[in-house]
């Protein structure tokens, strides 16, 4: 189990390069997180909605994502209230207090049933903690860390986060915090995202192993050419998008922004700069304008009417292609009804009127699973008709089309309305229900090759897919950075001890 002394201290690219060195000496290996906050997911082939760094973990070990990987996801909609998803279905929303006190057995339930699935069928588990194990005022309400490395018994490396200062405290302090059978499995010590001349850090190394009689394993460099997906939104928050080109989309970064890992491929097309737009900042000029997902479409339409965006896009939308994912489409729309308050307070909102469809709230459960059809051919994708894309739909709100045209004919999944269509295209402005819409290969060529086109510059028509190559290759570096740098002697006993 890799656990660390914060959040963002380099668990989840721990566990990645774990899945992918023991995947390639041989082992069947899955990751597995009990718990995770996230609001970046996705759907597996089971349709079922699991966090995204799970698959990534899942992909770097050469396996298919699973619910049995990440049993517990938390989704934050507002006021301290988060969907709950186990195994993979919504199991309703709840506050924090009811889901500690009244969900907690039902969780562990679900954990160790994922565990025990696990374990009949892969070799290797690495399992990744949550936040820290030390926060002593939870430690009774565990559901991440200790209580699911003594279910698994599994043996513990701490990672923690130089780049951030107070290293040395971090980690002591993490062992002081921790009772004494809980400090007894940990292991070993990575100290990651270093920066500078290892020769002066090896006397607080020294000095760290004496303090807490644990060895610290290997120091991984820090590393700006590693591309891999963000987790959550707190790590958007330190991400610097790639790209200095000509071409620049701008992304609105909504309050509750969701699957925003949608956009990683266009930050790797020639020419494109992305601009990631905060909401008191100004959109300024920008070839194109994308709204991503967001976990609550309603509370966030309010708030682009009120920070001033609402206007510009529309005025924007005359002029530019303006492209909706998700949530992000149903704000495009005429109007939002939520006459139940399913996603907020606010009910029934009035869209931005970009697109003639109108979205509702209620009519069906929650859509999870994994979609592709036919594009019609509509818009700036016209010398698409016929081609094939891919994605997956997480959404709980369905779209009627009035006088838009449709997208996507839906050869399998929901939709707009379980009718056979996705999607809207009105002149330069459509949408979509399916994320990962950009990762299809040639519909991510046409949209930023329009832009080209319309700034004069010459398109570039379908070559090679740089976002599949640079995923994989990350990995791969991460993998190598890893073994290189981390003494893998304990882990690979532990190994050796699993097998007699």
């Amino acid at each position: 189990m890799i656990q660390g002394t914060s959040s963002n201290a380099g668990k989840s690219v721990a566990v990645t390069a774990l899945c992918r060195i023991f995947a390639k000496r041989g082992y069947k290996v899955a990751p597995f997180k009990s718990q995770n906050m996230s609001l970046n997911s996705y759907t597996t082939n089971e349709d079922a909605e699991i966090a995204m760094a799970q698959v990534l973990q899942a992909e770097a070990a050469g396996v298919e994502p699973s619910y049995n990987m990440n049993p517990i996801l938390l989704k934050p909609k507002e006021d301290f209230i988060s969907q709950v998803i186990v195994h993979g279905k919504p199991a309703g929303d709840m506050n924090f207090y009811h889901y500690q006190n009244n969900f907690r057995q039902e969780a562990l339930a679900a954990i160790e049933s994922s565990i025990n699935a696990l374990k009949e069928d892969y070799d290797v588990i690495v399992i990744e903690g949550a936040g820290s194990p030390a926060e002593i005022n939870m430690l009774d309400k565990d559901l991440a860390n200790m209580q699911i490395a003594r279910m698994a018994d599994a043996d513990v490396i701490l990672v923690a986060d130089i780049d951030r200062g107070g290293v040395f405290a971090s980690i002591a302090g993490t062992f002081s915090l921790l009772p004494e059978e809980d400090r007894n499995r940990i292991k070993g010590i990575i100290i990651n995202k270093f920066r500078g001349n290892l020769d002066i850090l090896m006397p607080g190394i020294r000095q760290i192993e004496e303090i807490v009689g644990v060895p610290v394993l290997g120091v991984l460099p820090y590393d700006d050419d590693l591309k891999l997906p963000e987790e959550d939104s707190a790590s958007l928050s330190e991400h610097k998008y790639r790209g200095d080109g000509d071409v620049v989309i701008g992304v609105l970064r909504l309050p509750r922004i969701s699957n925003f890992t949608d956009i990683d491929p266009l930050e790797y097309e020639p020419d494109v700069t992305i601009k990631l737009i905060e909401m008191d900042d100004e959109i300024g000029d920008v070839d194109a304008l994308i709204l991503p997902g967001t976990r609550n479409s309603v509370s966030d339409l309010v708030a682009l009417k009120k920070s001033g965006h609402a206007d510009k896009i529309v005025e924007l939308s005359k002029k530019i292609p303006v492209f909706g994912i998700c949530g992000g489409y149903q704000i495009l729309g005429t109007m939002i009804h939520d006459e139940d308050h399913q996603e907020s307070k606010h009910g029934t909102v009035e869209g931005l009127g970009l697109l003639d469809i109108e979205t509702r709230f209620g009519e069906v459960e929650k859509v999870i699973t994994q979609s592709n059809g036919i594009l019609t051919g509509k818009g700036m994708f016209k010398d698409l008709e016929g081609e094939l894309v891919e994605g997956y739909e997480l959404h709980e709100g369905t779209s009627s089309i009035n006088n838009s045209q449709a997208l996507i004919k839906i050869v399998k999944g929901f939709g707009n309305d379980s009718k056979g269509y996705d999607g809207a295209v009105n002149g330069l402005v459509s949408g979509t229900y399916l994320h990962g819409i950009f990762h299809n290969f040639k519909f991510r060529r046409t949209f930023t090759d329009h832009v080209r086109s319309s700034k004069g510059m010459e398109k570039l028509g379908f070559g090679t897919d740089d976002f599949e190559d640079m995923k994989r290759s990350s990995i791969e570096r991460l993998a190598n950075i890893f073994e290189e740098n981390v003494d893998m002697s304990i882990i690979d006993a532990k190994l050796v001890d699993i097998q007699r």
